[in-house]
């Protein structure tokens, strides 16, 4: 059995955030997990993240992505 796939997530430092309003789920596939940061990308922004990376398992698929609301 795998771990899934995750977000991590970035403050505008760099460093790792955590928090109870930031998401730890485990999705099932590369474009669950890519779905649902399309859809909630504006409320980590939000919440401080300036970047996410995607991993798989142990290891990291891609990122740091920076997130940014176009301003």
């Amino acid at each position: 059995m795998t771990d899934g796939w995750h977000w991590t997530y970035e403050d505008a430092r760099g460093s790792a955030m955590s928090g109870v309003q930031l998401v730890t789920t485990r999705f099932p596939t590369q474009s669950d997990a890519e779905s649902w940061l399309g859809e909630q990308w504006r409320s980590l922004f939000t919440a401080g993240v300036a970047a996410v990376t995607l991993h798989h398992d142990d290891g990291a698929v891609y990122g740091p992505m920076m997130l940014s609301d176009g301003s």
